[in-house]
């Protein structure tokens, strides 16, 4: 069990360090992650994993649409909120604006790394059952495995859809964002959906995903790698669905527990980055954002 809360603390993390990059300074980023991994984390995460109140009401999230997912999607959020956008960014009528990639970026890259959290996803997923010594165990972890893989797969190829139907050319970074979000949306229940049901999951996943970065685009809101819509806005959704296909659980207790987990990170995370941004500063200076935080921070 220690190692699933290892891996699932540094899952966390991960989400907000990729929303708030290319803009905080190393060390303030660093002061957080020991808030997140010691504090914001491990008291959400006891609310159910821990047997505690969310446990005992019957909340349910199998590996962590919301207790992974969420909570690092909205300390996200928070960051996003405090740091502001990157320079350049937006236009000073608030419109979208393409940023210069720097050097090291690329797309083949990206799709690889992709692939690895896929591949990652069965055991995040899988191995959440947590015992092999049954037959029932045993094909438990081969249904989650399926129903993960349908799940991304259905929000790969959402994502082209979607971005080739309103675009009218397919966008690589939506789709793989898309097999990402199917992902987190199916990790709350990924045990008791069909195989149909897993892929419409997956799919409206992606849809969300999709339209949650034009909504925060729309609200002046930088995040860099789409870390918000995938995980907080997919993982809500993924928890809420869950009484589709889990008999054991409702509609409100999903809701309360989402909510409470959501609200607890994004307040203690917005407080946080505040203190330190009132403090010992968050962001770095222009020519060092434009110079790039490889070599500027390291």
């Amino acid at each position: 069990d220690w190692f699933f809360q290892t891996m699932f603390v540094c899952a966390t993390v991960s989400i907000v360090s990729g929303a708030v990059a290319e803009r905080i300074k190393i060390w303030p980023f660093f002061a957080f992650a020991v808030v997140m991994a010691g504090i914001i984390y491990p008291i959400s995460m006891g609310w159910q994993w821990g047997g505690g109140w969310l446990s005992t009401a019957g909340f349910s999230d199998f590996a962590g649409s919301t207790l992974v997912h969420a909570c690092g999607g909205a300390a996200a959020l928070a960051g996003v909120i405090v740091l502001g956008p990157r320079n350049g960014r937006f236009s000073s009528q608030g419109g979208k604006r393409v940023m210069v990639p720097f050097a090291a970026s690329s797309i083949p890259l990206v799709t690889l790394g992709t692939f690895l959290l896929w591949f990652g996803w069965f055991g995040f997923n899988g191995f959440s059952q947590l015992a092999m010594g049954t037959f029932d165990d045993v094909n438990a972890i081969s249904k989650i495995a399926v129903n993960t893989h349908l799940a991304g797969a259905a929000g790969t190829v959402t994502g082209a859809a979607i971005t080739r139907l309103i675009g009218g050319k397919t966008d690589i970074v939506m789709m793989l964002n898309g097999a990402l979000a199917g992902l987190v949306a199916i990790t709350a229940e990924p045990l008791t959906p069909g195989p149909i049901t897993a892929m419409v999951i997956g799919s409206i996943g992606a849809v969300i995903m999709y339209y949650g970065t034009k909504m925060l685009e729309r609200l002046g809101l930088d995040d860099v790698v789409g870390a918000i819509p995938v995980h907080m806005f997919a993982g809500i959704f993924g928890t809420l669905v869950v009484p589709l296909t889990n008999v054991n659980t409702t509609f409100g207790t999903q809701f309360v527990g989402m909510f409470s987990v959501v609200a607890f990170s994004f307040i203690l995370s917005y407080l946080t980055f505040s203190a330190m941004k009132a403090t010992i500063g968050l962001r770095i200076s222009k020519e060092a954002e434009k110079l790039g935080t490889d070599k500027a921070e390291v």
